[in-house]
């Protein structure tokens, strides 16, 4: 454990305790004020994950792992907890970006369609205009949610290119398809 901690950066490596430690330790942290993901795969790990702010359940591990985590990792790759903290960021992002442009949108919008110009032009917005306005606003938040789908994480994406990481990385395996 602490050869794979020193090979991954982290500081403190925490091995060989029993449950309720592991939880205690979680607890203790929390109670520093820091923001604790603990990572697991098996019934000693449960109560640690249950305990910390965001559980990460190895796929591979017990199903009382599984049940206890918020994130279940399918692969055991220790590189897909950086991922799932890149998704979970992006996410956050996008969801903020959609609340701004809705509140925006909707303090432009609502005020035009309650009648603020009519004094200065006489006109008020049909009840065909309001409804495109209101379906533009779903569309656009929709769309802007869309750009997910294709989203890969940073730390999936590989170094980039004429990086000295890129000559020693060994290459993908390819498909080939008979024909």
């Amino acid at each position: 454990a602490d050869a794979i901690g020193r090979e991954l950066g982290i500081d403190r490596v925490l091995a060989e305790v029993l449950p309720q430690e592991k939880a205690a330790e979680v607890r203790k942290l929390q109670e520093e004020g820091k923001t604790v993901a603990m990572v697991g795969d098996g019934i000693n790990d449960a109560p640690a994950l249950a305990q910390a702010d965001a559980g990460m359940a190895i796929g591979s591990g017990t199903d009382v792992a599984k049940e206890t985590g918020n994130v279940i990792l399918i692969r055991d790759d220790i590189l897909d907890v950086v991922a799932a903290v890149q998704v979970g960021r992006s996410t956050m992002r996008l969801v903020r970006q959609n609340l701004l442009w809705a509140f925006g949108y909707n303090a432009a919008a609502i005020p035009l369609g309650a009648g603020i110009l009519y004094p200065f032009v006489a006109q008020v917005v049909s009840p065909e205009l309001a409804a495109l306005l209101m379906a533009t606003s779903s569309l656009s938040v929709t769309m802007n949610t869309l750009r997910m789908r294709g989203y890969v994480p940073p730390i999936k994406r590989g170094p980039p290119s004429g990086s000295p990481e890129l000559a020693r990385r060994e290459p993908e395996p390819t498909l080939e398809v008979a024909r």
